[in-house]
């Protein structure tokens, strides 16, 4: 089942937008049974989780962390992660560094925007993130590199109120290529709108359901 959603997803996509299978609460059987049917991303929320899959599993996996992080944990997790998203504060990407450079290596990062109406949502302001990318505190991290943005947007089947969220997104986006040629990567939409996240200029799309099936709340 899982290898046949993934070809179903896949087919429609892009050749520029990247897939990230979010594996969280899921077992690494089904990992493994993804893996085997050619998927190399996945994204994980827990650092302790993710670090037992990574030790698990192929050493070819890209390992995303996708969830709020606590920077208390960055260490677990520095000497393997690929790139981390939803960063929303100058605070974490000081630790990303720190840790970073223990082990000798750039980690990948990309800032969260604020962009949904919902109040539990986590991110930056626009106004914050030109602060942060501007800054000179920003330029003295050689082992992090900012490559993109990520955003989610609210929970609503609402296409208008999606579309105007995620537009929002691309736009600034594309304002701040301009003047960061290092911006490749905008990382928007799941498994509920991840095909209008894409008609809006999503280059990066984080799918867990609709691989793996409903995830199990009781982890």
């Amino acid at each position: 089942m899982i290898k046949e959603n993934l070809e179903k997803i896949k087919v429609t996509l892009p050749e520029n937008v990247t897939l990230v299978a979010v594996s969280k609460t899921k077992p690494i059987a089904d990992l493994q049974e993804a893996y085997n049917a050619g998927q190399r991303i996945f994204g994980e929320n827990k650092i302790q989780e993710m670090a037992e899959k990574h030790e698990a599993l192929p050493k070819d996996i890209q390992w995303h962390m996708i969830g709020h992080l606590q920077s208390n944990k960055v260490k677990y997790m520095a000497h393997f992660v690929n790139l981390i998203h939803g960063i929303d504060k100058f605070s974490t990407l000081k630790e990303i560094n720190k840790q970073a450079k223990k082990h000798n290596k750039v980690i990948n990062c990309l800032l969260q925007a604020r962009i949904a109406e919902e109040e539990t949502k986590f991110g930056l302001s626009f106004v914050d993130i030109e602060a942060i990318l501007s800054s000179k505190e920003m330029a003295e991290l050689q082992n992090i590199k900012i490559i993109g943005l990520m955003g989610m947007a609210t929970f609503t089947d609402d296409k208008n109120q999606l579309t105007k969220e995620f537009s929002s997104l691309k736009i600034f986006f594309d304002k701040l290529k301009t003047k960061n040629s290092e911006l490749k990567t905008l990382s928007m939409g799941m498994s509920g709108d991840y095909e209008l996240a894409i008609e809006n200029g999503s280059t990066m799309i984080r799918v867990g359901s609709s691989i793996f099936g409903h995830r199990n709340y009781n982890q």
